[in-house]
């Protein structure tokens, strides 16, 4: 199992529409997120900092983010939460959500 830590900005504006979004997420998201192998996903907001955790049970991680980046329900949901998000400043491979290294774990 690979765990996965994220980092986004949102825009202050934004965010009670952001938390909205996701009270009720589109059970097509949630249906996709399984079948690529994502497992215990959160979500946690703090000082204008979105911090996101999951758990990567599969086999090949960038072929299950390829997979989810290439389903239409998903790619409309995104296109619904990003105007709600600025990356950090550090990000550069994509437009959203930086990885996160891992100082500590504790099983």
């Amino acid at each position: 199992m690979k765990r996965v830590h994220q980092v986004v900005r949102v825009k202050p504006e934004c965010l009670e529409k952001y938390i909205e979004l996701h009270k009720s997420v589109w059970e097509g998201v949630l249906a996709t997120q399984d079948k690529c192998n994502m497992q215990n996903y959160s979500i946690a907001y703090r000082d204008g900092f979105l911090f996101s955790y999951f758990e990567y049970t599969g086999n090949d991680y960038d072929a299950d983010m390829e997979k989810m980046a290439a389903d239409p329900v998903t790619q409309e949901w995104w296109s619904v939460c990003r105007p709600c998000l600025t990356p950090v400043e550090s990000e550069t491979e994509s437009d959203c959500w930086a990885d996160m290294e891992e100082v500590f774990y504790k099983a």
